[in-house]
């Protein structure tokens, strides 16, 4: 019997409920005001910073708009293996700002949308492959990644505080008030509230600094009065461009790092997502993450035909869930139908262009620190020993370095000058080779390939004992390691499905612990929930073959996860030596 969640006892529709649709509209409406601030002035923020035309910020706005919301939708109502049938709200990426504004710089819009296409088949890649990629990118790489691109976007942030449009009689000193008191509002809301205020922080800094800024003149409404209430952006779709340029390859593989980054961002938030949305514990069903990142694909792939900045999931959806106690798919429906319908509403798209500079650096500056904040976490989030400590040290300032064209400038030849002409790919790249080589390092791993049959048993039990020997394990110890895996071996094989029947079997041995992997095809079942929802109470003549195996792995190991994907499915179980558990 599944257990009740404590964490989410207080939902009042899971997932799969239907609340009235009056009910679902309201919480999509409200999840979308607080969400399209980001969707629509991460273009805004980009665009302001180069010298594009508004009415091509029109049109980036436009399809933003649309693409989000189509892709709300199919995370919603999932299609084939695209989406993750929860409530996940899609919007633009924030972590892009940086190397969109030098792809716009560079070539224009036409170049940002081959960036971004060519950028976002990593993607589906990485979701066909997310139990290989997830052991290389670990926390370590991603949070060294997010700190470097908030160091990217900080300078941008920074030219725009201090902006003044031409031709303007307002004081020098104006911008610097906006942006203070647009900066103040957003972190006293931030630090001295909770719950449903908090998420209105950015909304309510943004006006504030939009109301300062109408009063020392700096507001042109312009646009906003000639825009029309319903229609279509004044200019259409501006092409693609792949001449694969210089400016192209400079730039790709920033493109593909931020990506990857994304990637395991929509991969947290698809995890976080499930749990949240059910009142029982259960294990995370790792084939809805992927569909998730390859709904988080699809949307990239669009964006980039469209020529407009790529999307992402929002931690947002989370949040609202917990406050709203609705997690129904149905929310995320009448979301996304309202950020389509959004997107034909020219004059939101103007009012939110007349943002002065100062209020948008304002906002995006506080943001940035959050975002740095957020890298700090990752890297730590498991403690810092000195192997990851040194990852994030070395990588982080040869992307200080790489950035600010303070090593070998000049002395590089220009193939690899061009690959690391941003701090993003410089340091992401270091940290990648760094981790993969500490890892190497410090974890003696042995693999060995069976077939599901009585003789890849036998040669695996052989293969775990001899292993274990030359590790010093012996005695009991030993005994529990083989029992483990033998009799992981036989559920797997008993619940196969599978018409390959092969198995890999890894074990990393260290002095006290040890862990023994099973990698397959997918079983179909999975051996967590199974020991989850086992019964104290169950009486033992009435067990199975497979109660009795799950009951002895449940006894004989420390801590046991079994994560299901498209492509394989891991085991992994780890053991403690005696000494070490009577502890």
């Amino acid at each position: 019997m599944a257990k009740p969640n404590p964490e989410t006892l207080h939902l009042l529709y899971e997932a799969d409920d239907k609340p009235p649709h009056i009910l679902s509209a309201i919480i999509g409406l409200q999840t979308v005001s607080m969400i399209i601030g980001g969707i629509v002035l991460t273009p805004v923020i980009v665009l302001s910073a180069t010298d594009m035309k508004a009415s091509q910020a029109d049109w980036a706005i436009f399809a933003a708009l649309v693409i989000c919301g189509l892709t709300t939708i199919i995370q919603a109502r999932p299609i084939g293996q695209f989406g993750s049938g929860y409530a996940l709200f899609m919007g633009t990426s924030g972590p892009f700002i940086a190397i969109s504004v030098l792809a716009l710089n560079m070539g224009g819009l036409p170049l940002l949308g081959t960036l971004v296409i060519i950028s976002a088949l990593v993607q589906f890649l990485m979701a066909g492959n997310l139990s290989m990629f997830r052991a290389i990118i670990t926390p370590t790489v991603r949070g060294t990644i997010i700190c470097m691109i908030a160091l990217m976007v900080m300078p941008i942030g920074f030219e725009m505080v201090s902006s003044l449009p031409e031709g303007s009689d307002a004081s020098p000193r104006s911008p610097m008030w906006i942006a203070i008191l647009t900066v103040i509002v957003l972190l006293g809301i931030s630090f001295y509230t909770s719950g449903q205020s908090r998420l209105w922080a950015p909304m309510i800094a943004l006006f504030t600094g939009y109301i300062c800024a109408y009063y020392f003149g700096l507001v042109d409404f312009h646009k906003v009065v000639s825009a029309p209430i319903v229609g279509l952006p004044s200019n259409g779709w501006p092409g693609l461009d792949f001449s694969f340029s210089s400016s192209f390859w400079t730039l790709l593989p920033a493109f593909v790092i931020v990506t990857i980054v994304g990637t395991f961002q929509t991969y947290d938030h698809a995890v976080a997502i499930q749990h949240a949305s059910s009142k029982t514990v259960g294990t995370t069903d790792y084939r809805l993450v992927e569909g998730a990142v390859n709904v988080d694909g699809l949307g990239n792939f669009l964006s980039g035909l469209a020529c407009t900045l790529p999307n992402t999931t929002y931690s947002t959806s989370v949040a609202i869930l917990d406050i709203t106690g609705v997690a129904s798919r149905r929310v995320a429906i009448y979301g996304g139908l309202l950020l389509v319908v959004l997107a034909f509403f020219p004059k939101l798209s103007a009012l939110l262009q007349s943002i002065p500079e100062p209020v948008l650096g304002g906002f995006v500056c506080p943001l940035m620190v959050f975002l740095f904040l957020h890298g700090i976490r990752l890297v730590i989030s498991d403690g810092l020993p000195y192997d990851k400590a040194l990852i994030f040290g070395i990588s982080f300032w040869i992307g200080l370095g790489f950035q600010n064209k303070q090593i070998f400038d000049g002395l590089l030849p220009q193939g690899l000058a061009d690959f690391f002409g941003t701090g993003v790919t410089a340091g992401g790249t270091s940290a990648i080779l760094l981790s993969l080589l500490i890892t190497l390092k410090n974890k003696r791993l042995y693999q060995h390939i069976a077939e599901l049959t009585d003789e890849g048993l036998f040669s695996s039990l052989a293969f775990v004992s001899n292993t274990a020997k030359q590790a010093g394990w012996t005695g009991k110890d030993l005994y529990r390691l083989t029992l483990a895996a033998e009799e992981a071996f036989i559920f797997l094989r008993e619940n196969d499905n599978s018409k390959a029947g092969k198995l890999k079997l890894s074990v990393r041995l260290g002095p006290d612990e040890a862990t023994i992997e099973l990698t397959s095809f997918a079983a179909g079942v999975n051996v967590e929930t199974l020991i989850r929802e086992m019964s104290s109470e169950q009486d033992p003549s009435s067990a199975t073959d497979d109660d009795i195996r799950l009951a002895i792995l449940q006894g004989v190991t420390a801590d046991l996860k079994h994560e299901q994907f498209n492509e394989a499915e891991i085991l992994r179980m780890t053991l403690l030596r005696e000494t070490v558990r009577d502890i």
